[in-house]
Protein backbone atom coordinates (compact mmCIF):
# COMPACT_ATOMS: atom_id res chain seq x y z
CA UNK A 1 0.00 0.00 0.00
CA UNK A 2 1.71 3.61 -0.81
CA UNK A 3 1.68 6.24 1.68
CA UNK A 4 0.08 9.21 0.54
CA UNK A 5 1.75 13.18 1.55
CA UNK A 6 -1.83 14.80 1.41
CA UNK A 7 -3.83 13.08 4.12
CA UNK A 8 -6.65 14.95 3.87
CA UNK A 9 -9.75 13.45 5.44
CA UNK A 10 -13.52 14.35 3.77
CA UNK A 11 -16.84 14.73 5.23
CA UNK A 12 -19.51 13.74 2.62
CA UNK A 13 -23.24 12.61 2.17
CA UNK A 14 -25.15 10.07 -0.30
CA UNK A 15 -28.57 10.20 -1.15
CA UNK A 16 -28.52 6.14 -0.45
CA UNK A 17 -25.91 4.35 2.12
CA UNK A 18 -26.56 1.39 -0.05
CA UNK A 19 -24.82 3.14 -3.01
CA UNK A 20 -21.33 2.74 -0.96
CA UNK A 21 -21.88 -1.18 0.24
CA UNK A 22 -22.37 -1.80 -3.47
CA UNK A 23 -19.49 0.70 -4.58
CA UNK A 24 -16.80 -0.49 -2.36
CA UNK A 25 -16.31 -3.99 -3.72
CA UNK A 26 -16.22 -3.11 -7.23
CA UNK A 27 -12.74 -1.03 -5.88
CA UNK A 28 -9.16 -2.02 -6.94
CA UNK A 29 -7.71 -4.48 -4.60
CA UNK A 30 -4.68 -2.39 -3.52
CA UNK A 31 -7.18 0.59 -2.46
CA UNK A 32 -8.53 -0.10 0.95
CA UNK A 33 -11.76 1.65 0.97
CA UNK A 34 -13.46 2.83 4.17
CA UNK A 35 -16.47 5.27 5.12
CA UNK A 36 -17.52 6.09 9.04
CA UNK A 37 -20.92 7.67 10.01
CA UNK A 38 -20.29 10.50 11.98
CA UNK A 39 -21.60 9.74 15.30
CA UNK A 40 -24.72 12.40 16.22
CA UNK A 41 -26.17 12.78 12.29
CA UNK A 42 -28.16 10.77 9.97
CA UNK A 43 -26.50 11.27 6.63
CA UNK A 44 -22.96 12.64 7.60
CA UNK A 45 -20.00 10.10 6.40
CA UNK A 46 -16.08 10.82 7.20
CA UNK A 47 -13.51 8.46 4.82
CA UNK A 48 -10.04 8.97 3.86
CA UNK A 49 -8.28 10.56 0.43
CA UNK A 50 -7.75 7.11 -0.85
CA UNK A 51 -11.42 6.10 -0.72
CA UNK A 52 -12.94 9.65 -1.88
CA UNK A 53 -9.78 8.99 -4.84
CA UNK A 54 -11.69 5.76 -5.88
CA UNK A 55 -15.79 6.97 -5.38
CA UNK A 56 -14.54 9.92 -7.78
CA UNK A 57 -13.06 7.02 -10.31
CA UNK A 58 -15.80 4.88 -10.30
CA UNK A 59 -18.47 8.00 -10.39
CA UNK A 60 -20.16 7.35 -7.09
CA UNK A 61 -22.27 10.57 -6.25
CA UNK A 62 -21.29 12.21 -3.40
CA UNK A 63 -21.86 15.64 -1.94
CA UNK A 64 -18.10 17.06 -0.41
CA UNK A 65 -19.11 19.03 2.42
CA UNK A 66 -15.73 19.55 4.07
CA UNK A 67 -12.20 18.73 4.57
CA UNK A 68 -9.93 18.10 7.80
CA UNK A 69 -6.30 17.56 7.04
CA UNK A 70 -4.89 14.18 8.44
CA UNK A 71 -2.04 15.82 10.49
CA UNK A 72 -4.08 17.93 12.92
CA UNK A 73 -5.60 13.95 13.99
CA UNK A 74 -2.98 12.25 16.42
CA UNK A 75 -2.45 8.75 17.24
CA UNK A 76 -0.68 6.69 20.24
CA UNK A 77 0.42 3.39 19.17
CA UNK A 78 1.63 0.55 21.67
CA UNK A 79 4.11 -1.00 19.39
CA UNK A 80 2.28 -3.70 17.78
CA UNK A 81 -0.82 -1.25 16.64
CA UNK A 82 2.15 0.68 15.00
CA UNK A 83 3.89 -2.09 13.56
CA UNK A 84 0.24 -3.58 11.92
CA UNK A 85 -1.33 -0.32 11.35
CA UNK A 86 1.37 1.79 10.36
CA UNK A 87 -0.26 2.26 6.66
CA UNK A 88 -4.02 2.53 7.57
CA UNK A 89 -3.51 5.27 9.89
CA UNK A 90 -5.37 7.55 7.62
CA UNK A 91 -8.26 4.98 8.07
CA UNK A 92 -7.85 5.29 12.05
CA UNK A 93 -8.03 8.90 11.65
CA UNK A 94 -11.63 8.71 10.17
CA UNK A 95 -12.07 6.51 12.94
CA UNK A 96 -11.58 9.45 15.00
CA UNK A 97 -13.41 12.02 13.36
CA UNK A 98 -16.43 9.96 13.13
CA UNK A 99 -16.74 10.26 16.91
CA UNK A 100 -15.78 13.65 16.53
CA UNK A 101 -12.38 13.23 18.56
CA UNK A 102 -8.94 14.60 18.16
CA UNK A 103 -6.41 11.74 18.95
CA UNK A 104 -6.60 7.89 19.55
CA UNK A 105 -4.52 5.73 22.17
CA UNK A 106 -4.11 2.33 21.74
CA UNK A 107 -5.39 0.51 25.19
CA UNK A 108 -5.36 -2.75 23.79
CA UNK A 109 -5.55 -5.37 21.33
CA UNK A 110 -7.64 -9.18 21.01
CA UNK A 111 -9.13 -8.57 24.63
CA UNK A 112 -6.31 -7.70 26.63
CA UNK A 113 -7.06 -3.88 27.78
CA UNK A 114 -8.24 -3.35 31.23
CA UNK A 115 -10.13 -0.63 30.77
CA UNK A 116 -11.73 1.68 33.33
CA UNK A 117 -15.87 2.07 31.74
CA UNK A 118 -16.57 4.08 34.60
CA UNK A 119 -16.49 6.84 32.69
CA UNK A 120 -18.53 5.19 29.71
CA UNK A 121 -18.01 2.87 26.70
CA UNK A 122 -18.58 5.73 24.47
CA UNK A 123 -14.83 6.87 25.46
CA UNK A 124 -13.28 3.82 23.22
CA UNK A 125 -13.46 2.48 19.54
CA UNK A 126 -11.81 -0.63 18.17
CA UNK A 127 -10.51 -1.35 14.49
CA UNK A 128 -9.78 -4.77 13.14
CA UNK A 129 -6.46 -4.88 11.38
CA UNK A 130 -6.26 -6.70 8.05
CA UNK A 131 -3.53 -8.63 9.58
CA UNK A 132 -6.53 -9.95 12.41
CA UNK A 133 -5.55 -8.14 15.76
CA UNK A 134 -8.46 -5.79 16.87
CA UNK A 135 -7.25 -2.68 18.43
CA UNK A 136 -8.74 -1.04 21.23
CA UNK A 137 -8.87 2.34 21.16
CA UNK A 138 -9.58 5.20 23.53
CA UNK A 139 -11.02 8.51 21.98
CA UNK A 140 -9.57 11.56 23.19
CA UNK A 141 -12.04 14.64 22.92
CA UNK A 142 -9.48 17.97 24.28
CA UNK A 143 -5.16 18.07 25.00
CA UNK A 144 -6.44 18.11 28.84
CA UNK A 145 -8.16 14.70 28.60
CA UNK A 146 -5.42 13.36 26.90
CA UNK A 147 -2.96 14.39 29.63
CA UNK A 148 -5.19 13.44 32.43
CA UNK A 149 -5.86 10.07 30.96
CA UNK A 150 -1.78 9.41 30.08
CA UNK A 151 -1.08 10.53 33.58
CA UNK A 152 -3.48 8.10 35.38
CA UNK A 153 -3.01 5.25 32.75
CA UNK A 154 0.73 5.11 31.56
CA UNK A 155 1.90 7.31 34.32
CA UNK A 156 6.18 6.56 33.79
CA UNK A 157 5.36 7.15 29.87
CA UNK A 158 7.65 10.41 29.01
CA UNK A 159 6.75 9.83 25.30
CA UNK A 160 2.90 9.73 25.78
CA UNK A 161 2.70 12.84 28.37
CA UNK A 162 4.57 14.69 25.53
CA UNK A 163 1.95 13.30 23.13
CA UNK A 164 -0.57 14.49 25.25
CA UNK A 165 1.09 18.09 25.28
CA UNK A 166 1.76 18.12 21.85
CA UNK A 167 -1.89 17.49 20.41
CA UNK A 168 -2.46 19.47 17.55
CA UNK A 169 -5.53 20.52 18.97
CA UNK A 170 -7.06 21.91 21.72
CA UNK A 171 -9.98 20.14 21.97
CA UNK A 172 -12.90 18.87 18.63
CA UNK A 173 -14.04 21.80 19.12
CA UNK A 174 -11.46 23.48 16.61
CA UNK A 175 -12.31 20.69 14.20
CA UNK A 176 -13.31 21.17 10.59
CA UNK A 177 -17.36 22.09 10.58
CA UNK A 178 -18.77 19.89 8.00
CA UNK A 179 -22.79 22.16 7.93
Amino acid sequence: MKRRLDNRLYYFTVEDESLLAEAFPSFEDETYAIAYKVQGTDDVFITTADTKDAMDQHDVPFNCLAEEEGVRISLYHTPLSREELNDYEDALKALALAHRAIGLICVGVNGSAKVDLSEGAKKYTYFTAPAGHTFLWRLVFNRDEARDYVERYLPGDAHAREWASTLPLASSEELVGYH
